[in-house]
């Protein structure tokens, strides 16, 4: 149900991505301005983690998720409405703070319920309904603006309220409690105690350069690179994104299940590994036949990524964790803000290898702090693991 709510959030934002700078820009502002009100969204769900956790906590996960999701419903109507800029703004700050509740929420939940030699497999299965309806939303995100660009707007709206319906309906008995019985609830692992096991540092690690050198650079310096630097047009870049998403998704459910019978150290090198390879093609091969490959093997790195760095998170929660597990996701989105931004101005102040190396270099500290990386799945080990 998850995955399915997953995928039905993912063709929304998929429908709404190509609208949003363009209905903005109708508005008669700058192409900065039409900029923040992308990074507004991503700047709320950023300053919003703590405090959604926080809610998890006390109120549990299925009355968050479903409250987060109709929020976003909401103000993608309001949005969609807007009669000025400021109206705009104010309605997908909104949203950035439902997203949040959304996904620690459902996070929460799924680390929550499912047994450590399940995790992996189970993580791996929820990004696939985010891959796929992000393949999916933006075939149709194309049609819709040539029509109007309001109607995405009340598209996206239709697709997350019904993912909030989804969730109310067939998520009932999906509560922590259920699987935990209600006492284990009140037994939270604190952010001061996370913060000092080694798992959860890599988890946070993982999660920063992921945002940073994966989503950040795929969606601005990647495009740039295209354009500029191997002179070629949006096509090109659309073949790029297509086989890096092509093969994530054909590792997705592998990598998963790599993660629970090989365990989470072996995952981690091998997705944090294969993804520096990947920058590194793009830092020293200014080809497009070998910009496809960079991208491809890329996506292999991002299938391991998205399973692996959960599973050590859903490892080291005791009772419920709602503020770890939104601390660890703040990190993607504080390197998805950052990372964008500084690879761009070095980009223009050095050059496209330069900018790519150092997305590469973020990875770095991460790769170290695996490589004596200790087991962390409960049923792997004699005893109980205490970090």
């Amino acid at each position: 149900m998850l995955s399915s709510v997953a995928f039905l959030v993912a063709v929304g934002f998929g429908v709404i991505a190509p609208a949003i700078p363009l209905f903005a820009r109708s508005f008669g502002v700058s192409q900065a301005a039409a900029g923040a009100v992308i990074s507004i969204f991503a700047a709320a769900r950023f300053s919003s983690g703590l405090l959604c956790g926080k809610m998890v906590n006390s109120f549990g996960e299925r009355k968050v998720l479903a409250t987060g999701l109709f929020m976003v419903g909401i103000s993608s109507i309001a949005a969609g409405l807007a009669d000025t800029y400021l109206q705009l703004i104010i309605f997908r700050s909104a949203g950035g703070l439902g997203s949040a509740m959304f996904t620690v929420a459902s996070t929460s939940l799924l680390l929550g319920v499912v047994s450590d030699d399940q995790r992996g497999r189970a993580q791996s299965l929820y990004q696939g309904g985010f891959l796929f309806g992000g393949i999916t939303g933006p075939l149709f995100g194309g049609i819709l603006c040539a029509i109007s660009l309001r109607a995405p707007f009340f598209v996206y709206a239709g697709g997350v309220i019904a993912g909030g319906i989804v969730t109310l309906i067939f998520l009932h008995k999906s509560e922590f409690e259920s699987t935990h019985g209600s006492s284990a609830a009140f037994e939270q692992t604190t952010i001061r105690e996370a913060i000092r096991m080694h798992p959860y540092q890599v988890a946070v690690l993982c999660s920063i350069g992921t945002g940073w050198a994966v989503f950040g650079m795929r969606n601005s310096l990647i495009p740039l690179f295209v354009t500029e630097g191997l002179g070629r047009g949006p096509a090109a870049i659309g073949a790029g994104m297509a086989a890096a998403t092509l093969m994530q998704g054909l590792i997705l459910l592998p990598a998963g299940r790599f993660v629970d019978k090989q365990g989470r150290r072996k995952a981690l090198l091998i997705g944090i590994s294969v993804t520096i390879l990947g920058v590194f093609v793009f830092a020293f091969f200014e080809s497009f036949p070998l910009f496809l490959v960079g991208m491809g093997i890329s996506g292999i790195g991002g299938a391991f990524l998205g399973s692996a760095p959960a599973a050590l998170v859903g490892d080291i929660i005791r009772g419920r964790g709602g503020k770890v597990v939104a601390l660890w996701q703040m990190g993607s989105d504080f390197g998805m803000i950052v990372g964008p931004i500084t690879l761009g101005f070095i980009a223009d102040h050095a050059s496209y290898k330069v900018a790519f190396l150092t997305a590469a270099l973020i990875f770095l500290p991460a790769l170290i702090r695996t490589i004596n990386l200790p087991e962390t799945r409960k049923s792997h080990l004699p005893a109980i693991y205490e970090p």
